[in-house]
């Protein structure tokens, strides 16, 4: 799913020469140099990672390049996104599956090696714990923090826009603070590159930031609202035969638990669907035909691009006449381990709002092609529906 380098947009390609620039500047800096790129989901920050990582490790391997004998790492806190990585590493002999790592693991092997590395990577840097873990273990203050002191060059990729749990909340600000002191570089990738109409980015930023418009009515994108899920069934299959890679994803909205042997469901109008299971394989969720049945989540669908997207809106997001707006009740999200408490945080209920907003921001902007969207509760599906006509 991550394109090769000759694939890149301009404006990627520029990005990819400046980060190269930057860490050939700052490869000996004995204080932490630190690159952050920003981007909405779908613009294409993480094909611009998977590239500079791919050309700097091959120009490792080159005694007369500049960048020769580095020492790196990429690191993303996202098992599915992780997966993606392996596959890239998979079919290229100069990559590793080790060169790809989880942060938490890569902390605490590195710190207590007392090991520095020359560049280390970040993709879905949002999703970095901001405080204590036990379940992680992961027991320092913050893995931002643990992380600077390992690596000469730091390159961050980052969207608060995807922030999703409140133990890895992230802010402009808490950034800000956090890099105080090191040599800083941003950059940031304006391009919808995933969604194939920007009409419909446009509409989805409205919708997720409350603002209820008319559709758009794109050429070449197909978005539609559905009145009941079996139809959306139905047509998340059609589109898996005609190009493939369909598949039906909610807002975590329902009863779910991680681990156990039950099976846990969706309830989509007059269709039941069984969640997402624990992908104990190598391969993406979205990529497995057996998942065609299920229906995934941001735990599975994160920085993945799908052709066709199936969105259920769950309980947690509704309508109100009155003010012709979408409301969020964070007390019917089901994802409380998304919602646990934080004493440093003054308005628990402004950030659990915001999380849920981002969840439908990720869900509804991963298909290329497509988006079909069910609403559970009755007045914004009615609403939506009224929007489509």
């Amino acid at each position: 799913m991550l394109p090769p380098a000759a694939q890149l947009t301009a404006q990627q390609q520029a990005l990819q020469t400046r980060l190269l620039q930057f860490i050939q500047v700052h490869q000996h800096d004995e204080t932490t140099a630190v690159f952050v790129l920003h981007g909405d989901a779908g613009s294409g920050k993480s094909a611009v990672l998977n590239a500079v990582f791919t050309t700097l490790q091959h120009q490792a391997h080159q005694p007369d390049s500049a960048l020769a004998v580095l020492h790196n790492r990429l690191l993303v806190n996202h098992n599915e996104m992780l997966k993606i990585y392996w596959a890239v590493a998979a079919a290229d002999p100069l990559l590793h599956k080790s060169d790809f790592q989880k942060p938490t693991p890569f902390i605490n092997a590195a710190t207590k090696q007392h090991r520095r590395y020359d560049v280390v990577f970040v993709d879905e840097a949002q999703l970095l714990l901001s405080q204590k873990d036990a379940f992680n273990h992961f027991d320092q203050a913050n893995q931002l923090d643990a992380l600077l002191p390992l690596a000469h060059v730091v390159v961050l990729v980052v969207d608060f826009n995807q922030v999703v749990k409140l133990k890895s909340l992230w802010t402009p600000a808490m950034l800000k603070q956090h890099l105080a002191g090191h040599q800083v570089e941003s950059a940031e990738l304006t391009h919808q590159l995933r969604m194939q109409d920007p009409a419909v980015s446009a509409w989805i930023n409205a919708f997720v930031a409350g603002r209820l418009l008319p559709l758009p009515k794109p050429a070449d994108y197909e978005l539609r609202v559905f009145p009941d899920g079996a139809p959306l069934v139905a047509w998340v299959r059609a589109k898996e035969a005609e190009y493939g890679l369909a598949r039906l994803i909610a807002t975590t909205d329902f009863p779910f638990r991680v681990f156990g042997t039950r099976t846990w469901y969706v309830q989509a109008g007059s269709v039941r669907l069984p969640w997402d299971k624990i992908n104990f394989t190598d391969r993406p969720w979205a990529s497995r035909p057996e998942t065609l049945g299920e229906v995934g989540s941001i735990y599975t669908i994160q920085g993945f691009d799908l052709n066709a997207a199936g969105v259920i809106l769950g309980p947690s997001l509704d309508y109100d006449e009155a003010t012709d707006r979408l409301t969020v009740d964070p007390s019917r999200f089901e994802d409380q381990t998304a919602f646990r408490r934080r004493p440093d945080l003054a308005d628990d209920e402004a950030a659990k709002a915001a999380i849920i907003r981002h969840v439908a921001n990720i869900l509804l902007k991963r298909g290329r092609r497509a988006l079909g969207i069910y609403a559970v509760n009755p007045r914004l599906r009615a609403r939506l529906l009224a929007l489509a006509q």
